[in-house]
């Protein structure tokens, strides 16, 4: 019986098949048996450093989500800690100021001596400070309902900044805190004179002397005291109150000697008041 024999080169290439066979199943096997990492299966500096990424390139809906599954996952430690914080400031910019708010003030209450707790406290100001609106809604109120709303926060704001610059005077965002809060104060004093003027317009001469007087004595170094003194002097005479009124008057005179009270009868009625506001208001 004659035995046919396969040549050499054959029975190499049959062993080279076979290994390649196995190797591809090992590497299936591999590719099925362990799937890419998720926010749910990162290692904790892995998914710090994809929510960082995330915030980075402003994509805050994903780093919010990223950030939130990391304190879920690890409820302790520096990452976790600094995650609150970077969360909070996700949600701000975001534009959802009471989730961030809700998130700042847990923070601030858990890790009262942490060592970043002075930009917490700057964080917070600023998500009220926000959310107010533009300067045009501040200087002219819209409705007396969004103004009471919106006086609430600019109160709240000025009372974050200032407890950061009681508490960490040095703090890097003290400065800024502190410009912020001469600005609120002249918001806050503005609006008070706006409804003085308002209830002076309209005859309500106590209504009007009683806002008037409260800037006097809580903004007294914000601009809008000179129209105040002005319209506290108008309501004395309007509860005919001459002697009031002249001792008003020259209050008004020695500290704004320029005010156009003083010199413009009409006022604050005159146009003169919002071409002041507006510089460009008079022309055409």
């Amino acid at each position: 019986m004659r035995v046919t024999m396969l040549p050499l080169n054959f029975k190499v290439m049959s062993k080279v098949l076979i290994v390649l066979a196995i190797a591809a199943s090992m590497s299936a096997c591999s590719m099925f048996g362990h799937k890419k990492d998720t926010i749910d299966t990162m290692p904790v500096e892995k998914l710090y450093t994809t929510a960082h990424d995330s915030l980075e390139h402003a994509d805050y809906a994903a780093s919010t989500k990223a950030y939130q599954r990391l304190i879920a996952r690890f409820p302790s430690g520096d990452y976790n800690e600094q995650a609150q914080l970077d969360l909070a400031y996700s949600q701000y910019k975001d534009n959802q100021p009471d989730d961030a708010y809700s998130t700042i003030n847990r923070f601030i209450k858990t890790y009262p001596t942490h060592k970043h707790v002075d930009y917490a406290y700057y964080l917070r100001g600023l998500i009220n400070f926000d959310r107010t609106g533009g300067f045009v809604e501040r200087v002219f109120q819209r409705t007396q309902s969004q103004s009471r709303r919106d006086q609430g926060y600019n109160l709240q704001a000025f009372d974050d900044f200032s407890e950061l610059t009681r508490r960490f005077p040095d703090s890097a965002y003290s400065a800024d805190a502190r410009q912020r809060m001469i600005y609120l104060r002249n918001v806050l004093a503005q609006f008070e004179v706006n409804v003085a003027e308002f209830y002076l317009r309209n005859k309500a001469y106590v209504a009007s002397a009683d806002r008037a007087q409260y800037v006097i004595e809580h903004y007294q170094q914000a601009p809008q005291t000179g129209d105040a003194l002005a319209i506290l002097t108008r309501s004395y005479i309007g509860l005919e109150q001459p002697k009031l009124a002249d001792q008003t008057r020259q209050v008004l005179a020695l500290n704004y000697p320029d005010h156009p009270y003083l010199t413009d009868a009409k006022w604050p009625h005159s146009p003169s008041i919002l071409r002041k506001m507006v510089p460009f208001s008079g022309h055409h």
